[in-house]
């Protein structure tokens, strides 16, 4: 496998974990900064709110950018972004560094799963692909934890110190080793968006806005919720993410297994069932560890589950759009992750913070609604083209 390919891993797993850092340290964050909770989880809400609209718009503004200055360009903000997120002496301070950081960050993602394939043979796409995927994974697995480690015995801008530091060690590799890539044409942002007039494509789409909106109303706050209830000290609480992010990718691998064998439509709602029932059992285990565990890996577990069904089903749905969609469904995924983190704030702020999970197993049936009349679309097309 060509090194350049690790080298785009490695750059998806710093901005994995500078996305998804923040929500471990969120406690930490709120008491320097003299803000509540729900205040600070809104900068899980700007990132990936930014992150859903940039990533798009980016790539078509950028499209006659030569790839390897683009990726260093992009690096380069991204490093400012967490230097000024270091050096932020009040909440309107860091909230900036957050929204230049998924700026820069999506634009780093996007090209990471764009030039994967284009550095390797052909033959070496599908494992070039799954690299760059892994190092989101690993960002969940290993990044989130040691950071929360880190951020609870260092304080809360060590992580983002650590992410800085990282990102200076990726420019020089890239720098060095990265080839010049020139750029390819960008399909127009309304081309991408008619593609949504497919009824079936739409609600899928929609059942995974909803799916992550239900996720993060409820994981955005997953720190307050294991101290307050089941009083975890900081190195607990990284365990926490850690058997979290290991059933997470476990779950992810499983379903694309499962997925292949059953099929996407049983899989989707399959995991929508039993994750909807994880969230709504989560606030019942407080009073037990084992009970809480067992059900926090099933949630971990069922988070990453739907990806590959929803992928797949895309392709099966609107095989001639299938690059497209895979695009929209990133966007949906981010725009679904503002919205459920921005829900679970308010409900933290009006209501109290148990309530969260009940909130987001809510938006987890919409979901499930909007799935199932998805595939009732899909069948009632294919039967009248029958």
């Amino acid at each position: 496998m060509n090194k350049q390919v690790y080298l785009l891993t490695i750059v998806s797993f710093v901005v994995g974990m500078a996305e998804l850092i923040i929500g471990g340290i969120l406690d930490l964050i709120a008491i320097d900064l003299e803000v509540s909770i729900s205040k600070a989880g809104l900068l899980i809400t700007v990132f990936s709110l930014v992150f859903a609209i940039g990533a798009p718009l980016l790539m078509l503004f950028t499209a006659r950018i030569e790839r390897k200055r683009l990726m260093l360009g992009a690096l380069s903000l991204f490093l400012i972004s967490n230097l000024i997120a270091v050096a932020s002496e009040n909440f309107t301070m860091l909230f900036i560094a957050r929204i230049i950081s998924a700026l820069s960050g999506a634009l780093l993602a996007v090209l990471c799963m764009v030039l994967a394939p284009a550095v390797v043979d052909k033959k070496y796409t599908g494992r070039a692909i799954g690299l760059v995927i892994m190092g989101t994974s690993a960002s969940l697995v290993l990044g989130v934890p040691i950071g929360l480690l880190i951020g609870n015995s260092f304080g809360w801008r060590a992580p983002f110190i650590m992410i800085a530091l990282l990102t200076a060690i990726v420019m020089v590799g890239v720098y060095l080793t990265l080839r010049k890539i020139a750029p390819t044409p960008a399909v127009p942002l309304r081309e991408q968006l008619q593609t949504l007039r497919n009824r079936p494509i739409f609600f899928i789409q929609l059942a995974m806005f909803f799916y992550l909106s239900g996720h993060l109303a409820v994981y955005a706050y997953l720190t307050p919720l294991v101290k307050t209830y089941l009083h975890f000290n900081g190195t607990w609480t990284s365990i926490v993410y850690f058997v979290f992010g290991v059933a997470a990718v476990s779950g992810g691998g499983l379903s694309g297994l499962m997925t292949d064998r059953f099929g996407s439509r049983k899989i989707i709602l399959t995991v929508i069932v039993i994750f909807t029932s994880a969230l709504f059992l989560l606030p019942m285990t407080f009073t037990s560890i084992p009970a809480f565990m067992m059900i926090l890996i099933i949630w971990g577990m069922m988070s990453w589950s739907i990806t590959p069904a929803v992928q797949s089903y895309l392709i099966e749905a609107s095989p001639e759009t299938a690059a497209i969609q895979q695009s929209l469904n990133n966007s949906a995924l981010h725009f679904g992750i503002a919205f459920g983190s921005f829900v679970g704030s308010i409900v933290v702020k009006e209501a109290a913070l148990i309530q969260a999970p009940l909130a987001g197993g809510c938006l987890a049936i919409i979901a499930l609604i909007c799935a199932f009349v998805s595939m009732k679309r899909s069948k009632a097309a294919a039967s009248s083209i029958v």
